[in-house]
């Protein structure tokens, strides 16, 4: 075996991630109880989106102007790189806070920007960088599965929350899968979740009810579809 692949297969996944969201999440716990500011704001923003009053929510969202669905889809963008914002729950704010209609416009425009991102750093910082960010075993099995199933490995991921949809941006640009195939899967398959995420929306019961049955339907599905495809196979 040559050297390079040695090194390859011993790249360990970096610590950066988890170090950057521990410091995060530190710093937000700190701010909380150390600035007045912002431990007024956090409980606001709670009592707000957990109200179930859409006029209170709007107007409360209102305030920030043209920067809060800026701030949605650099979140969405960020979110590849940290352990602590799970992609679903940026996309249940948006919903909650912009309405059923222009929260999914917001959830679209989100997860074209953060999948774009996270295509553009696969295809142009290599292998190497992928499996030090997602771990050498992570990366080729999002990397087998793509190669398995294509343009559906990527479609059936964004349908289900519980997959790793960033390891399949980053090994999807890691593959050079054609930009606008990958979107194109990347859309067809976000749809689904963001109109279930808009119509069970409406309450915040709603939609912790919704997103918890409709993940355990979607990951049974995935599983129905593995079964059939390797039978058939």
């Amino acid at each position: 075996m040559s050297e390079t692949s040695n090194d390859n297969t011993s790249v360990k996944k970096s610590k950066s991630p988890l170090y950057f969201s521990i410091l995060l999440l530190g710093g937000l716990v700190a701010a909380y109880f150390l600035i007045p500011q912002v431990e007024n704001f956090l409980n606001e923003a709670w009592k707000v989106l957990t109200s179930d009053d859409e006029k209170r929510i709007k107007e409360w969202v209102d305030g920030f102007g043209w920067f809060g669905p800026f701030l949605l889809v650099l979140a969405m963008i960020l979110q590849m790189f940290l352990l602590v914002v799970p992609t679903v729950l940026l996309m249940a704010v948006s919903v909650l806070a912009y309405g059923p209609g222009w929260g999914s416009v917001i959830i679209f425009a989100s997860v074209f920007a953060a999948s774009s991102v996270g295509y553009l750093i696969g295809r142009y910082f290599g292998e190497l960088f992928i499996a030090r960010l997602l771990g050498k075993r992570s990366e080729k099995k999002a990397e087998g599965f793509i190669k398995d199933y294509g343009f559906w490995a990527v479609v059936i991921t964004r349908i289900n929350p519980f997959l790793s949809n960033d390891a399949i941006s980053f090994v999807g640009g890691l593959l050079r899968i054609g930009y606008w195939k990958f979107i194109g899967a990347t859309m067809a398959g976000i749809a689904p979740l963001t109109l279930f995420i808009a119509i069970m929306g409406k309450s915040t019961d709603g939609l912790k009810t919704g997103l918890l049955w409709g993940s355990l339907v979607s990951l049974l599905l995935f599983v129905i579809y593995i079964w059939w495809d390797k039978k058939r196979n």
